[in-house]
């Protein structure tokens, strides 16, 4: 047990290294940092256990607030810590079924709580930044301030922007921010996750078996808090910015559906790696679109569900 603790110990402080390095050093380093920053976390815990989560988001965050501020250590705990312990312990629940075998938790579910969680932390986010909306709008201008002028005339060919310029990126940063920064969020948690249960099944340590990502289900109640987030993100104020907040990690969510829907329907097909090929590069070149029409394929699954026929037996799922 010791020993156990003393890893996630180690990689709690790896963690909080990873993170403070994203404040640094160019912006891509520092992108993909961030992005890396909760896989300690999360191999601590799919590979140790729950409780070496906790130690781990411990340990990070102490360190943080050490060798950083508190509002650092807020961020690495709210950001990191405390979304990977939660998700790690789901991920770990099991219970025994009618017939005997074991059923885990099941992974739609753990992609709807990664939602949640980026949205709970989109409203942090922007508490953090202002207590209300002229608030948020005064620092978001100061921060693309500082960026135009220290970090832009390290670009080659950079473009020059002038106070009008800057007042409309602050108008559509402002609009964007809350969705966009629960996305982001979003992404890193469920990649970090999945990598790292990657590596830990690699590693003969991860205690479920694979599930079928392709056959995952979300709660009944999401589409209607999809509903109810988005037309909310109409309001005026942090009120629509906290919706959107949440609006934009749950229609994240039916994208990933509308993938995994394709995923599962195109299996044993001959035209398979070519129907995807064209999915994945429609969705990079025209992202907004294909993104709504994926989206609308995963909540069409909700009223006309399309995987058929059943998933396969023993929670065992091709190499999706």
């Amino acid at each position: 047990m010791q020993y156990r603790l003393l890893i996630a110990f180690g990689a709690g402080l790896i963690s909080a290294v990873v993170f403070a390095s994203a404040t640094t050093g160019p912006l891509l380093m520092r992108m993909v940092l961030f992005l890396l920053t909760p896989l300690p976390l999360f191999l601590a815990g799919l590979g140790l256990g729950p409780l070496a989560a906790i130690v781990a988001g411990i340990a990070g965050a102490t360190l943080v607030v050490i060798a950083g501020t508190p509002i650092g250590g807020l961020v690495f705990a709210a950001s990191q810590a405390v979304p990977v312990i939660i998700l790690t312990y789901l991920a770990s629940l099991n219970r025994e079924a009618p017939d005997g075998s074991v059923e885990w938790y099941p992974v739609g579910r753990l992609v709807f709580v990664a939602a949640l969680l980026a949205g709970g932390f989109s409203a942090l986010t922007l508490l953090l930044l202002g207590a209300d909306a002229e608030a948020l709008r005064t620092a978001l201008r100061e921060m693309l301030q500082a960026f135009v002028d220290n970090e832009l005339p390290k670009m080659q060919d950079a473009p020059t922007f002038g106070p009008a310029d800057i007042d409309e990126l602050t108008s559509l940063a402002l609009a964007l921010l809350p969705a966009a920064s629960a996305i982001s969020s979003m992404s890193s948690l469920l990649f970090n996750l999945w990598l790292a249960g990657r590596i830990t099944m690699a590693s003969g340590r991860l205690p479920r078996p694979w599930p079928d990502i392709p056959a995952m289900v979300y709660p009944p109640m999401t589409p209607l808090l999809l509903a109810g987030a988005t037309a909310a993100g109409f309001l005026g104020g942090l009120p629509g910015m906290f919706a959107a907040g949440f609006a934009g990690p749950l229609f994240f969510a039916y994208v990933l559906l509308g993938l995994a829907v394709v995923h599962y329907i195109t299996r044993g097909r001959p035209w398979r790696v070519f129907a995807l090929w064209a999915l994945y590069g429609g969705l990079f070149v025209m992202n907004s679109v294909a993104s709504l029409a994926i989206a609308l394929l995963g909540l069409a699954e909700a009223i006309w569900p399309m995987r058929k026929p059943p998933p396969p037996p023993g929670g065992q799922s091709p190499p999706d």
